[in-house]
């Protein structure tokens, strides 16, 4: 039970691995359509347009090896740290409070030592005697009854407890630089974490007991599962052999219509008589496979959009290799989003579609639809934007990661520029990187319970998805990093030229559905809140309950959860929430109900998917998401 209760946990963690006024609808006139790529570009990397000159901000970056590049970076953090100090009243009386409350913790100890009630007592009947077990830790990593039955095991858990509260007591009273306290403050949590005592078989009476009652298999076994995820390069979360991608996973049925460098487009089979005249695309994230989107028939937001009536096409990222490691920001926007939009009025006959995306894919779908409008064409009815930023000036804790040297470093070993050429971001480093995040749940519960235990982690859809990582190209990352994370410059009409336009997103005349969670660490919500002072059309702004995942994947069957609404769209998140009304459940019917007036007429559904021009190249979900990073 214990197990399950923290393989739950992981899950909520991983379902934890971005204006002016509105235009009126009549005015709106589409740009002459660009002329059709021909089939043959799937094989091939399309020919990329002429790249304006590099943004000042690039251009000046010092051009450093990756040695000197790290030692910039490490001077940085050092010299940061530097102006760090706690004030000594504080730290006295953090002292203080310590060493009384570790002396009250020995004394309650020596008290229930069966020595000290009689040289034949037991440690049980000593507490029977006292009434019982001692109370609860409090820690769920402490939950089980032999940290409460064994008194060494109690005493090391709640001095541990007690040392983790005075550090990050410590941490929080440090004053100086805010950026350097919070890095300091993120170190301390990581070193707290790693060393709880249920971390280590010699201090974990959990594990101990179960390698003796198991004559030591437990023990063997988790070394067997140490070895395996060594081989596979990363810790397992979930038992992977249980899922296959388009067997148990992602199995809603469709096709793929095109193809090339960059991605496939799934076009969905309609599950309704008639469907919505305009078409609706998803762009899920570039960093995670689109199949979060997918998971099971039950909790599938693209089959719940298809359920509605709507023509549903999902951009299925390539999972790059070193042939795709010089790739740009701006590759991916002409020749993935803008490629996808244009594939889907060719096929569908529409001039606008609805347009959804989720996290850097909503980053990516406006910064396409904003090259877009630059070049006179409004291509979207609709913008949805599911926990994504457009303005980085709130990014919580990522932004830790974030300064000008660690940019540099990064740009000195993936970038363009790198002197050994361009290089893959590799997905287990940004997999490891999110994990991390929450250590306690989608790291170290995996230790304990694979290694120390010798337990296999139970069968998870979700935490399957999470482990199913993705590469990025260098160039491509390091744009996003620099212009996004550390210059926020997306937000500032003008200060970016995307594929060889000046970006505005205020000139994107499309409604927009802004969705954020409460309790995301990612995308937090506030962060999120101000993309409705950046896009030009009429906004609708929704909280959801839970987190960066959980929060988004709700269906309304599940009855779980809450949302928030405000009709009206105050500057600043506080205000908005201060008059928000809370709805139970799922927020998708809001959603649905307020996509469904962008739809259009319906018409009979399609006897079959894609084109005279665009035919199925192969069933869904095609190659492309089974390629392993």
């Amino acid at each position: 039970m214990v197990r399950k209760a923290k393989a739950r946990s992981a899950v909520e963690a991983a379902e934890t691995g971005k204006g002016g006024a509105p235009s009126a609808r009549s005015t709106r006139t589409a740009a002459p359509r660009r002329p059709r790529t021909p089939r043959s570009e799937s094989p091939a990397r399309a020919k990329p347009t002429a790249q304006p000159p590099e943004p000042e901000s690039a251009a000046a970056a010092p051009q450093a090896d990756p040695a000197i590049a790290f030692g910039a970076s490490v001077g940085s953090f050092v010299q940061a740290l530097s102006g760090l100090a706690i004030p000594p009243e504080a730290l006295a009386e953090a002292q203080r409070e310590y060493i009384a409350q570790s002396a009250e913790l020995w004394n309650r100890t020596v008290e229930h030592l069966p020595i000290v009630q009689g040289l034949t007592a037991t440690h049980r009947d000593v507490l029977a005697a006292a009434g019982g077990p001692q109370k609860s830790l409090g820690d769920r990593r402490f939950a089980a009854s032999d940290w409460q039955t064994n008194p060494s095991a109690t005493w090391t858990a709640q001095m541990y407890l007690l040392n983790a509260r005075t550090l990050m007591r410590l941490a929080d009273s440090l004053q100086g630089d805010g950026k350097a306290r919070a890095r300091v403050r993120f170190a301390v949590q990581q070193w707290v974490d790693a060393m709880s005592p249920a971390n280590y078989l010699a201090l974990n009476p959990e594990a101990i007991r179960k390698a003796i009652e198991s004559n030591g298999e437990s023990i063997a076994q988790g070394v067997r599962q140490l070895v395996h995820d060594m081989q596979q390069g990363h810790l397992s979360q979930t038992d992977e052999s249980v899922f296959e991608v388009g067997r148990n996973v992602a199995t809603t049925s469709g096709a793929i219509v095109f193809e090339n460098d960059y991605f496939q487009l799934i076009e969905y089979a309609p599950l309704t008589d008639k469907v919505h005249a305009r078409p609706m695309l998803f762009v899920p994230p570039c960093i995670n496979k689109y199949y979060i989107l997918d998971l099971q028939p039950e909790n599938s937001l693209i089959r719940h959009t298809v359920a509605q009536g709507h023509r549903v096409f999902v951009v299925s990222w390539r999972n790059p290799d070193e042939s795709m490691a010089d790739r740009t920001w701006d590759d991916y926007i002409e020749h993935a989003v803008i490629r996808a939009i244009e594939v889907v009025r060719e096929i569908t006959g529409a001039e606008t579609l609805n347009t959804l995306g989720f996290c850097i894919g909503g980053t990516l779908l406006s910064t396409g639809l904003g090259v877009l409008a630059a070049r006179g064409d409004q291509a979207a009815e609709s913008v949805t934007l599911l926990t994504s930023f457009l303005d980085f000036s709130d990014t919580g804790v990522l932004d830790l990661f974030v300064d000008e040297a660690s940019v540099q470093m990064r740009e000195m070993t993936l970038g363009a520029k790198a002197p050994g050429g361009p290089r893959l971001l590799k997905g287990g480093e940004l997999a490891t990187t999110f994990s991390f995040l929450r250590p306690n749940d989608l790291v170290w519960n995996y230790v304990v319970g694979n290694y120390l235990k010798g337990e296999s982690p139970p069968p998870f859809d979700l935490l399957y998805w999470n482990s199913d990582a993705t590469n990025m190209p260098g160039p491509m990352y390091c744009w996003y990093l620099r212009h996004t994370y550390l210059e926020n410059e997306l937000r500032r009409p003008g200060a970016l030229t995307v594929c060889g336009e000046a970006l505005d997103l205020s000139a994107i005349e499309a409604p927009a559905y802004l969705y954020a969670s409460r309790e995301d660490h990612i995308v937090p919500w506030k962060g999120a809140y101000e993309s409705t002072r950046i896009l030009g059309g009429k906004k609708r702004f929704v909280l959801g309950a839970s987190g960066h995942i959980a929060g988004v994947i709700n269906p309304p069957k599940s009855n779980k959860r809450q949302y928030w609404t405000n009709e009206k769209m105050p500057p600043t998140a506080d205000d908005w929430s201060a008059g928000a009304t809370e709805h139970p459940g799922s927020w998708w019917p809001d959603w649905s109900k307020w996509l469904a007036t962008f739809g259009g007429a319906m018409v009979p559904a399609p006897k079959t998917p894609g084109s005279r021009t665009h035919r199925p190249i192969e069933p869904a979900p095609g190659r492309y998401v089974k390629q392993k990073a």
